[in-house]
């Protein structure tokens, strides 16, 4: 089995999917990320109960608000 960090790396520059607490969901190009599963991503997308609410160029995603990162 890998390590939750491990998958992250092999990710970053991919297109992955953050849901959030209060079902909020980020689309985006991973750019970067620390131990504290903190992540960037550029080029997101943000999902509001599955509805396409905003995009950004870049997103700061703190750890604590994360249920799951998708590869």
């Amino acid at each position: 089995m890998m390590k939750p960090l491990t998958v992250l790396s092999q990710a970053a520059n991919k297109n992955v999917i953050v849901e959030l607490k209060g079902r909020r969901e980020y689309r985006g190009v991973l750019d970067g990320y620390d131990p504290h599963m903190n992540v960037v991503l550029r080029n997101a997308e943000e999902y509001h109960e599955g509805q396409l609410a905003k995009r950004h160029n870049v997103v700061i995603v703190r750890g604590d608000n994360v249920i799951y990162i998708s590869p």
